[in-house]
């Protein structure tokens, strides 16, 4: 069902960490940036937040689909244009017209916003490696398509609404896209994106919701 073997995939993962090291020490550390912000919630946080996605999703669909995942599948053209397209959805929304903004509160779509950014960046790798995909043949944080969906539906999560609706379609259909893939490519920590997409898209337009009630 896909153009490429497991073998394939997993090699260009290995190819693509060795070429961009150490980005992927830079890309934890914005993460960790973004997290004491949203915390902290310091003036100006919001568009630091949202330029953090902005260039995670920028970097991945240049570096990675743009540059590598090319060489084993033609799609990827697409999901770079796609990838680059919503870096640029962030940019617009978070830093030109700060119409994104982030409140992180105390409900289920909070829960689910601070869980799914932990094991974006924790657990992720670590379930990664306990199925036997070791370094460098693993996603990274913040550098690869699955885990920077998972983040970015995390972060949304954490947003006040109401959220742009253009921020969700893209994330939601690689959510099917990456996660189906995962299931026939035997790649478990990415098994999660697939439930995440649609309990996000739910919580969400519940949270939006009150908020709605709240402005009539």
């Amino acid at each position: 069902m896909l153009p490429f073997t497991r073998e394939q995939f997993v090699e260009v993962f290995a190819r693509y960490n060795e070429a961009v090291w150490p980005v992927q020490v830079l890309a934890y550390l914005l993460g960790l940036a973004a997290v004491v912000l949203l915390l902290s919630r310091r003036a100006g946080f919001d568009r630091v937040v949202g330029g953090v996605l902005a260039l995670m999703w920028l970097w991945t669909g240049v570096a990675y689909h743009g540059v590598f995942f090319s060489a084993i599948n033609k799609a990827a053209a697409a999901f770079a244009a796609l990838f680059v397209v919503q870096g640029l959805l962030f940019a617009r929304a978070a830093v030109v017209r700060g119409t994104l903004r982030f409140a992180p509160g105390s409900g289920p779509a909070a829960w689910l916003g601070w869980a799914l950014v932990v094991y974006a960046a924790v657990l992720y790798p670590l379930v990664g490696m306990a199925a036997g995909h070791a370094y460098p043949q693993i996603p990274m944080f913040g550098i690869t398509p699955c885990p920077v969906t998972l983040l970015t539906f995390g972060l949304l999560l954490l947003a006040a609404p109401p959220v742009p609706r253009s921020l969700l379609v893209i994330p939601f259909l690689w959510s099917l896209v990456g996660g189906s893939a995962a299931f026939l490519l035997g790649v478990p920590q990415d098994w999660p994106l697939l439930a995440s997409g649609l309990i996000a898209l739910f919580l969400f337009f519940a949270h939006r919701a009150p908020h709605r009630t709240a402005h009539a």
